[in-house]
């Protein structure tokens, strides 16, 4: 998957809106549209915040293979979102 693909993805798993992400991160939610749509790439630290955010690391962010929840299962869970660690430091 690309970046953008594993924004989007992290983000309906996280069950973020683009503002709520935006807030947290501290961007606007132009910017995290942008991102999804591969118009644009964050900033370094913009990407360790997503990292915290999502309680994923950079790696998994950055990585070009599907997450393990979903290659199985297809995509984002309802019941169980996949890679979020709720123990990852914010």
């Amino acid at each position: 998957m690309k970046l953008s693909e594993n924004i989007l993805y992290y983000r309906k798993a996280a069950k973020l809106s683009q503002e709520e992400l935006a807030a947290q991160v501290g961007v606007s939610r132009q910017a995290v549209s942008k991102w999804e749509l591969a118009d644009a790439v964050p900033e370094l630290d913009k990407l360790l915040a997503l990292a915290r955010v999502f309680g994923v690391t950079t790696d998994e962010l950055l990585s070009e293979r599907a997450p393990a929840a979903s290659q199985e299962q297809g995509g984002p869970s309802e019941e169980e979102p996949p890679h979020i660690r709720p123990d990852a430091p914010a």
